[in-house]
This record gives C-alpha cells, sequence and structure tokens, in this order.
C-alpha cells in the first residue's frame, strides 16, 4: 500500500475532523488535522500535502476567505459546507475549488471525490482501492465528476462513480446489480422492455447468477427510487407486457 498521499483536514468539528481521518487512513492516505485556517497555514508552511479537504462555515475565517488566500501551487482543495445550494457550490468553484461537496457526507463519497481530483490534478500517489469502482454511498450533493451522466425527471445519475440523486439532490443507495438495470432502463426510456432484455442489458460478468436475481433487484430498485421525489412513478408494470421506464432521459457531459 502507497501512504505517500497526505491529506488535510480543515474543520472546526473535532468529531467530523477525526471521523474523516480516520476513514481516509483506513484506505491507505496519510492525514492530518487543523480546527482553522490559520492552523491550516502553519501545516502548509512546513509540511507537503497532495489535497486538502476545507470546511466552509469556520468561526473567526471562513473556508471560502481561506481559499482565497491560498497562493499558486496550493494543493487542491475540496470543500465541505453545511450550506449545499446551487449558487454557493458555484461561488466555491469560481474561487478556485476543484470539488464542493454538502454536509452530511457519506465519507465514501468524499473518498471517490479525493480520488477524482488527484487523478485530475495528476496525483500519481494511490492508496488503497484506487481505480475500483466506489459503491454508492449515502448523502451529499454530487457533481457529474466522471464527465458522463444522465438526467430523467429531475434525478441524476453518475454513471462513472455509479451515483444517483432524486430532485431534492438526495443520493439514493443501489447495489451494483440495481444500479445496472436502473442504468438499462434510463438507456432505453419510454418503451416497454421484456424481462429477457432487461437481462441483456443489464447482466453483469457473473449473469448466470444476475438471472436468478433479477426479479429481486428490480423488486428492491423500484422500492429505493420509491424512497426520492416521484420515484414511484418512474418504473411503469405494463401487464403481460413487461416494464415501462416512463420519463424521457437527456444525457449530459461534465464541464470539467
Amino acid at each position: 500500500m502507497d501512504l505517500q498521499t497526505r491529506i488535510l483536514i480543515v474543520d472546526d468539528d473535532e468529531g467530523i475532523r477525526s471521523l474523516i481521518s480516520e476513514f481516509l487512513a483506513k484506505h491507505g492516505y496519510e492525514t492530518a488535522v487543523a480546527a482553522d485556517p490559520p492552523a491550516m497555514r502553519e501545516l502548509l508552511g512546513r509540511e507537503h500535502f497532495d489535497l486538502i479537504v476545507l470546511d466552509v462555515m469556520m468561526p473567526r475565517e471562513d473556508g471560502l476567505t481561506a481559499l482565497r488566500q491560498l497562493g499558486p501551487g496550493a494543493p487542491p482543495v475540496i470543500m465541505l459546507s453545511a450550506v449545499g445550494t446551487d449558487v454557493d457550490r458555484i461561488v466555491g468553484l469560481e474561487m478556485g475549488a476543484d470539488d464542493y461537496l454538502a454536509k452530511p457526507c457519506n465519507p465514501r463519497e468524499l473518498l471517490a471525490r479525493i480520488r477524482t481530483v488527484l487523478r485530475r490534478r495528476g496525483g500519481t500517489a494511490k492508496a488503497e482501492g484506487e481505480g475500483e469502482q466506489p459503491a454508492s454511498p449515502t448523502g451529499g450533493i454530487a457533481q457529474f465528476d466522471s464527465g458522463e451522466g444522465l438526467r430523467f425527471a429531475g434525478w441524476r445519475m453518475d454513471l462513472g462513480l455509479r451515483l444517483l440523486f432524486d430532485p431534492a439532490n438526495r443520493l439514493i443507495t443501489l447495489s451494483d446489480g440495481e444500479f445496472r438495470l436502473l442504468r438499462a432502463f434510463a438507456e432505453h426510456p419510454r418503451r416497454v422492455l421484456t424481462r429477457d432484455q432487461l437481462l441483456d442489458w443489464s447482466r453483469g460478468e457473473d449473469s448466470e447468477h444476475y438471472d436468478r436475481a433479477i426479479d429481486v433487484q428490480l423488486s428492491r430498485l423500484r422500492r429505493k427510487l420509491a424512497e426520492g421525489d416521484g420515484g414511484q412513478d418512474i418504473i411503469r408494470t405494463v401487464r403481460n407486457e413487461g416494464y415501462l421506464f416512463v420519463p424521457s432521459v437527456t444525457a449530459e457531459q461534465s464541464a470539467n
């Protein structure tokens, strides 16, 4: 395991600092923590870091002010904020942040964002699981860092990170099989699909096992979609024919 990738976590909440630090350490990263921007600058002045996870809302000096003061050659920055509106995210990105994640966020999503930013910025150090497809986490708001996504009825799918968000920006946790099944529906919208077609378009490498499990996967997928806004109406059963993915779908590319 390569432990050369060093991450600095800056947050005034000791519990959050510890949670993120311990989680990243378990995945092979070296971590350091700072309770405020002055402590961050002190560490940056004497140590090398490959990435900074920086909280926005801190007393005395906020994260955006600290971000603005980072000079050329500073490590890439992922902002964390309890304020997750599009305007706040855009402001953070325009000020130089490499990514912006709303609190509360699942550590696995933060891990996926860190890996993406390090790849985009040319980071060479790898930690445990680097290059693997992350499992769908819970919580937070995502951009389409993979460069490819699908939108339907206000929902968003990131095909690279395998993330699904409902119209309220809540992350809906899907297993790998459920995500493949939903992708099969979304790539063939507004037409009746038979069970055999869904098998052909969504099965993974273990197709025999998936053939036995698809009915369970479909039931679970529909149940999870119903957790989000309007999700109960996305997949409709067509009696004696199959299933219909009701909304229209558009593809989008990341601006990154």
